[in-house]
């Protein structure tokens, strides 16, 4: 039976996530950073009927040896890691670049981009010892170059995941590794992610223009996890891109908004 390990799945995507590999009997570690939240989570992962099992493991992704600890746990409990994810992240606040204190912008770079390089580099390490594996990391807004006022750090750090999985993808194709590097591309989610910054340190008033994109090209996370899940069980090539909002359904989306209008701010 394989396994897969998601940071930052204690809600939203992650979770998601969490609850299909479940029901596709993949057993599933959960890690966030509070104890009481994967201790719920794993409660109503353990409803879900099957025949994997369900743990739990705190892990800080901006501290190395959690992320280490992590990979151990997971050894102990299951004795391989088969798919690995680096799902945690955090949100910016709403301000320029300026208006950012230099600890606002740490925590965004370690959490998003460090967190990710980390726990790949474990990851791996660890992968590269058991001779097989598969390592996906999560794209963002900014990935594909864009910029938007009170996202720039944010998509600065996304920007470079897609850079750095690309790089990790190809030195794994060199080295000839047998482990597989993808990029998971999710599109706009609707969770409290986008109304909260910094782990929920902070509020974020949307404005009306960013409301109308997000009705139009925005899907709530259980819709974006059953398609990211089931392009990774099926996935068996190297530096994969696991696209959910391509451009083409973007566009659709713009063309038949007048015909589906959806208000998720309610």
């Amino acid at each position: 039976m394989k396994t897969v390990v998601i940071t930052g799945s204690a809600r939203g995507l992650g979770f998601e996530m969490a609850k299909l590999f479940k029901q596709n009997n993949l057993n599933v570690v959960i890690s966030d950073l509070k104890e009481e939240n994967l201790k719920n989570t794993k409660k109503e992962l353990d409803t879900i009927p099957s025949s994997s099992k369900v743990e739990y493991c705190v892990c800080d992704v901006t501290n190395s040896t959690d992320l280490q600890n992590l990979v151990t746990f997971t050894k102990e409990k299951f004795g391989a890691i088969d798919i690995w994810i680096n799902n945690a992240g955090v949100n910016q606040p709403d301000k320029a670049i300026w208006e950012l204190t230099e600890q606002e912008i740490d925590l965004v770079f370690d959490v998003d981009l460090k967190g990710a390089v980390m726990g790949s580099k474990i990851a791996m390490e660890y992968m590269l010892q058991q001779g097989h594996g598969a390592i996906y990391n999560l794209e963002g807004y900014g990935s594909n170059d864009a910029k938007m006022l009170g996202l720039s750090i944010y998509g600065t750090s996304k920007r470079a995941i897609t850079y750095f999985t690309e790089a990790l993808a190809k030195e794994n194709e060199e080295r000839k590794t047998n482990i597989i590097i993808g990029k998971l591309s999710p599109g706009i989610m609707i969770t409290d992610f986008i109304t909260n910054a910094l782990g929920n340190k902070e509020k974020i008033e949307l404005p009306e223009k960013t409301k109308k994109v997000y009705n139009i090209l925005g899907d709530y996370p259980d819709v974006v996890a059953k398609f990211l899940v089931e392009g990774m069980l099926k996935n068996t090539k190297n530096n994969a891109k696991i696209e959910w909002l391509t451009s083409s359904k973007a566009a659709w989306r713009f063309m038949t908004a007048g015909f589906n209008k959806r208000d998720f701010f309610k």
